[in-house]
């Protein structure tokens, strides 16, 4: 796929990934790109710098998200390419309220669902049209300190695989986005552990470091997008060895943290 001439939708579009993105889908001489994100002066302050449409949108809701692609079409024309990047990713564990673990659903699976919903018969008319979720390696792999985050990116993962399945032979192309440590303000939430923090910190890349490979991934019409090569060789390992890959982690956990959860 080329963006050049294309009507583009990015939900978290306001900072990080998601507005190096835009930026580079307009650079690229993309036809409309419209940035969406809960935050609506962010979003704007993109758009503007790119000559974009800005929307305010909750993509947890799935009427916002409809409202959002009928806005994208409106003015720009029939969407050729939704990147439902949104993503939230507080640490916990299972003791994070019923409510929390509901938010995280509803923005890290739901919200591509509900994209899914709103584009997909206009594309399969057509016989043409792509989807990129941004999902994590923590959906290929597991978050160290972060249980719903890492059960929801396996969920959209799982359902970016039924999508291109399903919908592959009618012209839709999916892409799983799975970055690693980005510098986004992801990285530092206010109840982040700091020991995994710290050594997060010294493996992390540039926004615009992973829209560079996902351009290159969208060309090639890739699935798995994985700007951190290193994370198709542990999923590799994954694979092929589950128990000696879980043994690994839990020792990488006591090195991180500093925990040992047998003491």
């Amino acid at each position: 796929m080329k963006v050049a001439g294309k009507t583009i939708v990015v939900t978290g579009g306001g900072n990080g990934i998601g507005a190096a993105l835009a930026a580079r889908f307009a650079a690229e001489g993309a036809r409309g790109v419209l940035v969406a994100d809960i935050d609506g002066d962010a979003a704007g302050e993109v758009a503007d710098r790119i000559g974009g449409l800005a929307v305010k949108t909750d993509v947890g809701d799935e009427a916002a998200v409809q409202h959002l692609v009928s806005l994208a079409e409106d003015a720009f024309g029939p969407i050729d390419l939704f990147c439902s990047n949104a993503g939230v990713g507080p640490t916990g564990g299972l003791d994070m309220p019923n409510e929390a673990w509901q938010e995280i659903w509803n923005v890290n699976l739901m919200a591509h669902v509900y994209a899914a919903r709103a584009v997909l018969p206009s594309m399969l008319t057509r016989g043409d049209g792509y989807l990129l979720q941004t999902s994590s390696a923590a959906g290929l792999l597991t978050n160290i300190g972060a249980a719903a985050y890492s059960v929801t990116k396996h969920a959209a993962i799982a359902l970016a695989e039924w999508m291109s399945v399903t919908y592959g032979d009618n012209g839709i192309k999916v892409s799983a986005l799975c970055p690693q440590f980005v510098n986004t303000a992801m990285l530092d939430a206010p109840d982040a552990d700091p020991a995994i923090s710290a050594w997060v910190r010294q493996k992390t890349i540039e926004p615009e470091e992973v829209a560079e490979i996902v351009m290159q991934g969208l060309s090639e019409e890739r699935f798995l997008i994985l700007p951190h090569p290193e994370v198709a060789e542990f999923f590799l390992r994954k694979a092929t060895d589950y128990d000696r890959w879980l043994h690994g982690m839990r020792r990488l956990q006591r090195q991180i943290t500093g925990v040992d959860n047998l003491e």
